[in-house]
């Protein structure tokens, strides 16, 4: 796909050059990209899918999916597919799909965590009445969060990408790829005006997908801890060579942190010796195999470094 794309735009003048990527990009992913209509109990929704697997699995958003089981997905050739759902993620706003017949293959996947600001980025949706729903811009930020809830559990969904490619009502669910055709994000959501927010194909969601396409959910890891990112004062952050840590705004009663000893104002640096600069890189410390886990943790309190032992409970809503 990108050799493909290169050969088209050699030689051209920069504004042709920038179409016929975007084109390029638009006429590999449209094939590949699904308008899906979800129905539930509280009546149909709709929004887009990206096909994920040569077998017939598709990737969407959880927001689209809502408390839907059964989906109709149709792609650009007029193919059609009924389809269940095999598993969702509210706290990653994830969902797949397996269709019950012959669908396109997939595209290729990429890795959001190379991307930087400035890149070109193009949106693909398939919104019922819009298909093959294209619109293109560049990386405006990464790192963005993105609070959701499920039942009583919060959590941010990390690194999410924004955007100034303009989201279609219908969009979510669909691909955010880069200039090569790879898809980098699952467009989850539009922010504002000129903007959208696309959930990012990374390490951290490459493990959620699989637990979804292998056990229909994501287990996750509980310690009881409300956080915000701090900065280290000098001395310290050259003593531990980092610049910021995580202070505990908030260690929820009866928790795993709260038997470990853990304190309103403690500033965390490390988890089982991984350095934290943020709320995300904690939480990639919190899925399954942390379950139950004797797991250390080092914190400042009063200018002194404490050490205690936590086991983090499973995660329920």
């Amino acid at each position: 796909m990108a050799d493909e794309i290169a050969d088209g735009v050699a030689g051209d003048d920069v504004l042709d050059a920038y179409s016929r990527v975007v084109s390029g990009v638009a006429a590999h992913l449209i094939p590949r990209v699904a308008s899906l209509r979800i129905h539930s109990r509280r009546g149909d929704s709709s929004g887009s899918a990206v096909v994920l697997t040569g077998d017939g699995h598709l990737l969407t958003n959880a927001h689209v999916v809502g408390d839907g089981v059964e989906a109709s997905a149709e792609f650009a050739d007029g193919t059609t597919a009924q389809a269940r759902v095999v598993g969702v993620d509210r706290l990653s706003d994830l969902a797949v799909l397996r269709a019950d017949r012959e669908i396109p293959d997939p595209p290729e996947y990429g890795d959001a965590d190379v991307l930087k600001v400035g890149n070109l980025v193009v949106a693909v949706g398939n919104p019922l009445g819009l298909a093959g729903s294209v619109t293109a811009g560049v990386v405006s930020a990464l790192g963005r969060s993105l609070p959701v809830r499920s039942g009583s559990a919060q959590r941010i969904i990390e690194d999410v990408i924004q955007t100034d490619a303009a989201l279609n009502p219908g969009n979510s669910g669909g691909a955010l790829a880069d200039g090569n055709g790879r898809v980098i994000g699952i467009n989850t959501a539009v922010a504002g005006i000129g903007l959208g927010l696309a959930v990012p194909v990374n390490q951290t969601t490459r493990r959620i997908i699989y637990s979804l396409l292998h056990d229909g959910r994501v287990r996750r890891a509980y310690l009881g801890l409300v956080t915000k990112p701090a900065p280290l004062q000098p001395a310290l952050a050259e003593r531990f060579d980092q610049r910021s840590a995580l202070r505990v705004v908030e260690v929820i009663p009866a928790s795993p942190a709260a038997a470990a000893g853990l304190r309103q104002g403690d500033l965390v640096l490390a988890v089982n010796g991984v350095q934290l600069r943020d709320a995300q890189s904690l939480q990639r410390q919190l899925f399954e195999d942390a379950i139950a886990r004797r797991t250390e943790i080092t914190a400042i309190r009063n200018n002194a470094l404490v050490d205690v032992i936590a086991y983090p409970a499973e995660l329920s809503d």
